[in-house]
Order: structure tokens, then C-alpha cells, then sequence
């Protein structure tokens, strides 16, 4: 009797503090860190808020289109009975700057016995300027689109942040939802080997006599329960594994399964860590927050536009000058007297009587500036809302957690004590077996907490925009 009861004793220590130890050699860790690095790298969704962000500098290099160089040629002849009636060739080459200014500089050869009054015969040269004194003076259309082009991009790259932080929250939540279906798997696995052994042990009492026929069946209803319960567990198991194996690529683009041999860091996930100052932890976001950078970009944009709004408030007024020479860019005794012989200049002015079209665009401009302004302060209010919630509930975690492991102690305590008192004819299997249970539903809420507190600790980070 004094034999079983020590045989027993150590088996179920052994059991509880080693289970499966030969399987555990063949396994491999499967870090968070690990996991989130390879959807950085390779995860479609990454990738597709990367190709935003080469979409907007693309865009950059379309506004500056409206600065390049454009040569333009005008060329026509026309002969009819042998007789030349006129022929054109004015190749002309015009330079937009940042300014409100284009610089443009060509040269003609003109012929034949039609030419209109106007137009000089032979060869000639010119350099002359275009200049915006009133509607585009301080901002036009191009300079408009390349400014928003700058800021899209930008933008773009808030937006690259919010799909990698919103895809990171998922991938964390899902790691370690598929942690705590390990766990629960592990344990009741510990639970079956111990009864196991438990079984074995009764089994042997009784072929000694020392133990009735109820206790063995007592024994065997308990390891038929944790098989029960492991099926379902390892059944949770495989499908948190798929689950997390939905963020997993190769660089290839191609997808594939986690291999079962690869288990979660369990270490890390039974550990409380320190939170900051939910104070500090606001004040970053309002700062740093991917969202509400995003806001701040699109109402620079904003007012980008006011500015081009307001310039339809203005006349239409273009100064034109060019200086022309003969030949080709040829000025011969370049003074005062040249320049007063050699020119041709215009205006270009137009006015509109009501400005209608123009006030109007230009109020729908600042309409959209109150309003995404109150789109940003609501934004803000409701993020910082959340940051709150959710370190209220990492708070309220964090202090379950330390009393359900303050349990766990205790009720280990009085499983083992129940142990002692079975082996020594003092109790019932029954009552072991109840003692048991009791501390594996602790187990079960103790994991379920852990996964709430891993969850709430990186929705704090998720809420504040940190997750990248």
C-alpha cells in the first residue's frame, strides 16, 4: 500500500509538470515577431498598400507633366497652278516655370506671294514671356495639381499605415486566439495523461485488491471525459492553425499552411507586461496617429483647392512681350534703339460681370474645409474614446489574471491535499476527481483571460495607430 501510494504520488507530479515531454523535443517556436515579420514582407494586403504609395509618386511625376517643355510646330504650303500662294514653317518652343511666367522662344520662315499683312516674310527669331497678373497669378491649375499630387502621396503613405495597422491588429488577434487554442489543447492532454497514469494505478490497486470496482470505473469515465474534451480542443487547435496560416505568403505570392510542428510562444503569452500612461499613450496618438495625419493631409489638399477657387475670383489678365530678331536668334546692336524697333506685345484680359461660377466654387472650397475639420475633431474624440476603453479593459484583465493565478495556486493546493487523503484511504476518487475538474475550468477561464489580455493589449496599441 505504502508502494502505490508513493508510485502515485510521483507519476502524477511527473505528469503535470512534463506531459508529453518526447513529442515536445520534435516541436518548433513560432514567434509573434516571426509571424508579424513575414506578413510585412509578404502578405498581399502589405504589398497592395505599398503599390498605393508607388501609385501616388506616379502621380507626382504626371503633375510635373505640366511643366515640361512643349515644342509645338505650325507648318502649311500651299501651290496652285504653279504658282506658290504661301508657305509656314514656325516651330515654336515653350518652358513653363513655377512662377506665373512661360518663357517661350521659336523662329519663322515665311513665303510666298499671299502672306497675310501681319505675318513678317523671311526669316525671323523670337524669345518672349507670358505673364499672369491677375487669375493664376498665385497659384493655376498646374501648380494646384503637382501641390496635391505631393500631398496625396503623403497621404497615401497614412493610409499605407492604416491598412498594415488595421491588418497587424488581425493577424496579432488571430496569433493569439490560436495560441490560447494550443494551450487549451496542451492541458487537457496533461489532464488525460495524468488520469491516464491515474487509471493505470487504480487498475493495479484493484488486481491487489486494494481498490474496488467503482473506482476504476470512476477512473475510466474521467479519462474518457479529457479524451472528449482533448478531440475537441485539438479540433480548435487545427483550426486556429489555419487561421493564422491565412496571413502566411511566400515571396513568390503564394500561399500555404502552417506545418503542425510549429506551436505559439507560449511563454509570452502567459505574461502580464507593464502599459504607459494612458495619458502619454493619447497624447502620441494625437500625434503620431496614421488617421488623423491622413485627415491633416487631405484638408491641406483642401486648401490647396481654396486657393485655385479663389483665383476665379479674379480678372483674366496676361501680359505677352517677344523680342524678335532676324534670322535665326541672331540680335545684332542689342541697345534701347533695338529693343524700341524689334518687339511685339498684347494683353489678354477677361472679366466676368457676376463672378457667380467663381463665388460659388470658391464657398463650396471653404465648406469642405469646416467640414472635414469637424471630421477630424470627431475622429480624434472617438479614437481617444477607444485608447481609453481599451486600456480600462487591459486594466480590468490584468487584475483578473493576477487573482485567477493567486487561485490556480490554491486549488493545485487542495487537488494535490485530496490526492494525499485518496492515497491514504482518507478520501473518495470522486472527490478527487471533482477537486480536478474545478481546477481545470480555472485552466479554461485562466487561457480564456489571456487571450481577452493579449487582444486589449495590442487594441490599445491598434486604437492609438502604434501597430506597424
Amino acid at each position: 500500500m505504502q508502494r502505490f501510494r508513493h508510485s502515485f504520488i510521483i507519476a502524477f507530479s511527473l505528469g503535470w509538470i512534463f506531459p508529453s515531454y518526447s513529442k515536445a523535443q520534435e516541436l518548433k517556436l513560432f514567434s509573434a515577431e516571426t509571424f508579424i515579420s513575414l506578413i510585412k514582407a509578404n502578405h498581399p494586403v502589405a504589398k497592395q498598400a505599398s503599390i498605393s504609395v508607388d501609385k501616388a509618386n506616379a502621380e507626382i511625376v504626371s503633375a510635373k507633366g505640366g511643366f515640361d517643355p512643349v515644342l509645338d510646330i505650325d507648318a502649311s504650303r500651299k501651290t496652285f497652278d504653279g504658282k506658290n500662294y504661301y508657305s509656314y514653317f514656325n516651330p515654336e518652343l515653350k518652358v513653363a516655370t513655377p512662377l506665373p511666367l512661360d518663357i517661350k522662344t521659336g523662329f519663322e520662315d515665311n513665303g510666298g506671294s499671299y502672306l497675310s499683312s501681319e505675318t513678317s516674310k523671311g526669316k525671323t527669331s523670337y524669345l518672349g514671356i507670358e505673364l499672369a497678373l491677375g487669375k493664376g497669378f498665385l497659384i493655376d491649375k498646374r501648380r494646384a495639381a503637382l501641390k496635391q499630387a505631393r500631398l496625396f502621396k503623403s497621404q497615401t503613405e497614412q493610409e499605407r499605415k492604416v491598412t498594415i495597422n488595421n491588418l497587424l491588429f488581425d493577424a496579432y488577434t488571430d496569433y493569439w486566439q490560436w495560441a490560447g487554442a494550443y494551450q487549451q489543447y496542451a492541458v487537457y492532454n496533461k489532464f488525460l495523461d495524468i488520469s491516464a497514469n491515474r487509471l493505470r494505478l487504480i487498475r493495479i490497486g484493484f488486481n491487489n485488491g486494494e481498490r474496488s470496482l467503482m473506482d476504476t470505473i470512476e477512473a475510466f469515465t474521467q479519462v474518457q471525459n479529457y479524451q472528449l474534451m482533448q478531440a475537441e480542443a485539438k479540433l480548435k487547435w487545427m483550426n486556429a492553425t489555419l487561421q493564422v496560416s491565412n496571413y502566411l505568403w511566400f515571396n513568390n505570392d503564394s500561399a500555404y499552411v502552417l506545418p503542425k510542428y510549429f506551436i505559439p510562444d507560449t511563454i509570452q503569452f502567459a505574461m502580464q507586461q507593464p502599459i504607459g500612461s494612458v495619458d502619454a499613450i493619447v497624447e502620441q496618438s494625437s500625434i503620431q496617429n496614421p488617421i488623423l495625419k491622413s485627415y491633416q493631409f487631405k484638408l491641406s489638399s483642401l486648401e490647396v483647392e481654396k486657393k485655385l477657387k479663389f483665383q476665379s475670383l479674379l480678372p483674366y489678365f496676361t501680359v505677352k512681350g517677344n523680342l524678335l530678331s532676324k534670322n535665326y536668334y541672331q540680335p545684332k546692336g542689342f541697345d534701347e534703339n533695338y529693343l524700341a524697333k524689334n518687339y511685339k506685345w498684347g494683353i489678354d484680359f477677361k472679366l466676368p460681370l457676376f463672378f457667380r461660377e467663381g463665388s460659388g466654387d470658391y464657398k463650396k472650397a471653404q465648406l469642405k474645409i469646416k467640414e472635414t475639420n469637424l471630421e477630424i475633431e470627431n475622429k480624434r474624440w472617438q479614437l481617444e474614446n477607444k485608447i481609453r476603453a481599451y486600456y480600462n479593459e487591459n486594466s480590468a484583465l490584468g487584475q483578473q489574471l493576477t487573482t485567477i493565478n493567486s487561485m490556480y495556486s490554491n486549488y493545485f493546493s487542495l487537488l494535490k491535499n485530496e490526492e494525499m487523503k485518496f492515497t491514504q484511504g482518507e478520501s473518495s476518487l470522486f472527490l478527487v476527481n471533482s477537486r480536478e475538474t474545478k481546477l481545470l475550468e480555472l485552466v479554461q477561464k485562466q487561457i480564456e483571460l489571456r487571450v481577452k489580455y493579449q487582444k486589449s493589449k495590442y487594441a490599445i496599441d491598434w486604437a492609438a495607430g502604434m501597430l506597424q
